[in-house]
C-alpha cells in the first residue's frame, strides 16, 4: 500500500493509473490538443465575430444619447462574459491539467471575476437602451430570450458564490472541510456546464431575436449580415460541442481528479 496526501493507493489502483498514463500515446495527445486548441480558437472567434458584426453592420457602439448604439454593447459584453471568459474559466481544468490544483482554481476564479463586470454592464446596457428608446420605451423581460438570460445570470451568480465559499473560503480549514468540499465538486461541475450551455442557448435566442427585428423580411433572403449572424450562431453551437466534449472526456480530467476517481472505484 502507498499513501500520499491522505489517499491510499493499492497496487491495483497504481497499475490502473499506470495504464492510463501509458495510454497517453501520440493519438491521445493529438485528440487532447485538437479539442482544447479548437475550443480556444472558437471562444476567441465568437468574440471577434460579434465585434465585427456590431461595428461593420450595426454602426458600432454609442452612449446614453444613442439607444440603438448603446444596445450594441449588450451582445459584445454578453458573449465576451458568458461565452469567452466563462468558457476559458471552465476549460482551465483541462488546459492546465498538469498544474498545481490551487493555481488552477485561482485561474478558474480569475476568469469568472473578469466575466462578472462584462455580464453586469451588458445587462445594464440593454435595460438602458430599452428605457431610452424613441419614440417610446421598449418593454423589458417579455421575450423568451430575456427570461432565459435572467435564469442564466441567476445560476452564474449562484455558482460563483457557492464556488467562492466552498473552494476558496473553506480552504482556510482544509482538513476539516475536505469531505464537504469533495461532495460539492460534482454538484458544482454539473451546474457549471449547465449554466454555460444555457448561456449558449440564450445567446442563440438573442441573436435570432435581434436579426429578425432588424432585418425583418430581408432575413429570409439571407443577406450578407444574416450570413454573418448565422455563422456566429454556428460558432456558438461548435463551442458548446467542443467544451462539453472536453469536460466529459474522462481522460482529459485534471490528474488529481482521475486519481480520486480511480480510488473511489476500488
Amino acid at each position: 500500500m502507498l499513501s500520499r496526501s491522505g489517499i491510499t493507493i493499492s497496487p491495483r489502483s497504481r497499475s490502473y493509473s499506470g495504464e492510463n498514463r501509458g495510454g497517453w500515446a501520440c493519438g491521445n495527445w493529438f485528440e487532447f490538443l485538437l479539442v482544447v486548441v479548437v475550443a480556444s480558437i472558437l471562444l476567441l472567434g465568437a468574440l471577434g465575430l460579434v465585434i465585427f458584426w456590431v461595428f461593420y453592420y450595426r454602426n458600432g457602439v454609442g452612449w446614453l444619447d444613442e439607444p440603438e448604439l448603446l444596445f450594441n454593447y449588450h451582445p459584445i459584453l454578453m458573449i465576451g462574459g458568458f461565452i469567452t471568459l466563462s468558457g476559458f474559466s471552465v476549460l482551465m481544468y483541462r488546459i492546465c491539467r498538469c498544474c498545481r490544483r490551487i493555481y488552477v482554481k485561482l485561474l478558474h476564479t480569475f476568469f469568472h471575476l473578469l466575466a462578472m463586470p462584462c455580464i453586469a454592464l451588458g445587462f445594464i446596457a440593454v435595460l438602458e437602451s430599452h428605457n431610452r428608446a424613441t419614440p417610446e420605451p421598449i418593454p423589458n423581460f417579455y421575450s423568451l430570450h430575456s427570461w432565459m438570460g435572467f435564469v442564466t445570470m441567476g445560476l452564474f451568480a449562484l455558482q460563483f458564490v457557492v464556488g467562492f465559499f466552498s473552494f476558496l473560503v473553506l480552504l482556510c480549514c482544509e482538513s476539516a472541510t475536505a469531505s464537504f468540499r469533495a461532495a460539492l465538486v460534482p454538484i458544482h461541475a454539473t451546474f457549471g456546464i449547465t449554466t454555460f450551455l444555457l448561456a449558449v442557448a440564450t445567446c442563440l435566442t438573442g441573436l435570432t431575436e435581434k436579426v429578425i427585428f432588424t432585418l425583418k423580411s430581408e432575413y429570409s433572403g439571407l443577406p450578407e449580415e444574416g450570413i454573418v449572424v448565422n455563422a456566429l450562431a454556428m460558432v456558438l453551437v461548435a463551442i458548446a460541442i467542443f467544451v462539453s466534449y472536453a469536460l466529459a472526456r474522462h481522460e482529459f480530467k485534471y490528474k488529481s481528479h482521475m486519481l480520486v476517481s480511480i480510488q473511489s472505484d476500488l
